[in-house]
């Protein structure tokens, strides 16, 4: 036995040379295409057949369903799309990434792509020195798909071979001759594989290995894939954890529809490898299922095997297009059953994940975003935007209670509730700034065109601005607090001068709300709505001064109700300021 340590060291550096080729190259259409796949999302219709065409070109732009349907738990999590839209998405999700299998298959035998390595890493690299964020893209892509290719050429150089190395893999000849239990043995392995992995490619290129070797036949090889298309659920698993209920059902309805077809397809594995093997041979005339392993050799005398071990090209190429055939076949025939019973998949789903009735209005939580894995970054830049639409209205409702506060004696029971109600609302307030902050800041971290990243930047400006109207409200309260503690009441014509002051504080407001909203693609009619409020709060306030400063020499009202009502016109006007600067970020941060 010649296989050393270092050949099984150099066997896992040639996996993880191709499971990062396979990340920079996701990545990098990811870079490329976000935008376009935010808008394809944007426009999702209830229409099955749309939602199964979009996961399928996903998926296929991306080469990752992984990552891909981790992006429709996230914009199910923002309330992009309902459950019964991501259904039909990952339907089309599960067809789409058979695409990267046929990839890998046309590439792997037939044409040596790793002997064309070096000259697309000429092309590639000096792609990411070009000033154009898309150039850079298209290198880092061109990049992952040299890596990709060179790891899977190497794993092929460095897995053992069975004839020079009976001994080192005997425990796998072991369990090949079982019958149904090597293909639930299998079928295992596949599982377990593609969870450790968290790519069905990876899964795919090692089955490929296996099988080209002649370690495994083509029956074992399918029952390998099969189960990795149980094992790839793992992801938009972890992705939902932290998710809200409905991400919660779009993960456990991927996992059903993937969990059924693979059971359904198990129960009638033979005859359906078969039908695999016959399209086949077909298409290039050999049956894989015909292909003897390396041990059966010599009682088979095969053509098909070298007598080095392993299969011939030819043989390797008809069992790469069998691999590849095979979930292509699985998942278009699941889809067509599966598409039809979509409403009674979602009832499904939301039977075994019921909802649990709860009002949470004044508890702390993120109703779109958490701390759960971040999958293309690109995409979790809306999630963050309809966080702060939440974010936004749990601050408006607090300046419907400074409004309330004013008019509330401080014997009403209600002033005491109501001021208590404002405190807890800006502590939640600066913990939902933390957490949004923190969350934008996860997504920066990730690999993001220079468009996106100003965007975060204007996010944050914009969260910060939201807070500081809850200061602003809460001030309000703590005004009107010392107020009563003072003894201070206001007469008919102050309070009306106050409301007429607060009510434009509130027409800005709505206009603000509306505007964040509809943060892509703002309305600039709302835009100059916002700075006319402004300007007619900022009026509103120098006259008001003004007349205070008389009705005190005139001796109106006295000194100290005068320092009470500007305190509160004073603050009114800063919370103009503040959703003025809201209003600026948003219609800045596509701005370079």
């Amino acid at each position: 036995m010649n296989y050393t340590v270092i050949d099984f060291i150099s066997l896992l550096g040639a996996i993880c040379l191709f499971l990062y080729g396979m990340k920079v190259m996701s990545e990098g259409l990811q870079k490329v295409a976000g935008d376009r796949l935010r808008n394809i999302l944007g426009i999702m219709t209830k229409n099955r057949v749309t939602g199964v065409l979009t996961g399928i070109v996903i998926t296929a732009l991306i080469q990752s369903s992984s990552a891909s349907t981790v992006m429709v738990v996230s914009f199910v999590n923002a309330g992009l799309m309902s459950l019964a839209q991501s259904m039909a998405v990952i339907f089309g999700a599960n067809v789409g990434t058979t695409v990267t299998t046929w990839i890998i298959s046309a590439f792997s035998f037939e044409v040596s792509i790793s002997d064309y390595s070096i000259l697309l890493l000429a092309v590639g690299v000096p792609m990411l020195f070009m000033k154009k964020s898309t150039y850079k893209s298209l290198g880092e892509f061109l990049i992952g798909f040299c890596f990709l290719f060179m790891g899977l050429d190497l794993i092929s150089k460095y897995v053992p071979n069975l004839q020079e190395n009976p001994d080192l893999l005997g425990f796998v000849i072991e369990y090949t001759s079982l019958g149904i239990g090597s293909i639930l043995i299998f079928f295992v392995f596949g599982i377990i594989l593609t969870m450790v992995a968290q790519s069905s490619a990876a899964t795919f290129a090692i089955t490929l290995i296996m099988c080209s070797q002649g370690w495994i036949s083509f029956l074992l090889g399918c029952a390998i894939i099969l189960g990795g298309n149980i094992g790839t659920t793992i992801t938009p698993i972890l992705a939902s954890l932290s998710g809200n209920l409905a991400a919660k059902r779009t993960a456990m309805g991927h996992v059903l529809f993937n969990v059924l077809g693979s059971i359904i397809v198990l129960c009638i594995f033979e005859p359906f490898t078969r039908l695999v093997g016959e399209i086949t041979g077909g298409c290039t005339g050999i049956n894989p299922m015909d292909i003897p392993m390396s041990q059966e050799v010599e009682m088979s005398e095969s053509t098909l095997i070298n007598p080095s071990g392993g299969l011939t090209s030819h043989a390797q190429s008809a069992v790469a297009f069998g691999l590849a055939m095979f979930p292509t076949v699985f998942n278009a025939c699941n889809l067509l059953v599966m598409i039809w019973f979509t409403k009674l998949y979602v009832k499904i789903v939301c039977w075994i994940m019921p909802a649990k009735h709860k009002d949470t209005e004044e508890e702390f939580s993120l109703k779109y975003i958490g701390r759960g894995m971040l999958s293309a970054s690109e995409l979790n830049i809306t999630q963050a935007q309809k966080e702060i639409y939440v974010y936004s209205e749990r601050v408006a409702r607090m300046l419907a209670m400074a409004r309330d506060i004013i008019h509330l004696s401080d014997k009403d029971p209600k002033f005491q509730e109501t001021f208590n109600r404002l405190e807890k609302y800006e502590e939640i307030s600066d913990r939902m700034e933390v957490e949004i902050g923190q969350f934008l800041n996860r997504v920066a971290e990730g690999r993001l065109s220079p468009a996106s990243k100003h965007r975060i930047a204007g996010m944050l400006r914009i969260i910060s601005e939201i807070e500081s109207i809850a200061d602003g409200c809460y001030n309000v309260g703590r005004t009107i607090n010392r107020q009563h503690q003072n003894h201070v009441e206001f007469d008919e014509s102050v309070m009306k001068e106050i409301d007429d002051m607060y009510s434009l504080i509130s027409g800005a407001m709505e206009n603000m709300l509306e505007i964040v909203k509809e943060m892509e693609t703002p309305e600039e009619v709302l835009v100059i709505k916002a700075y006319n409020k402004e300007r007619e709060i900022n009026n509103l306030r120098n006259n008001l001064r003004d007349s205070n400063i008389y009705n005190i020499n005139n001796l109106k009202y006295g000194y100290q109700e005068g320092i009470f009502f500007m305190d509160l016109i004073g603050e009114a006007e800063k919370l103009g300021d503040y959703m003025l600067n809201v209003v600026e970020g948003v219609k800045h941060q596509f701005q370079e």
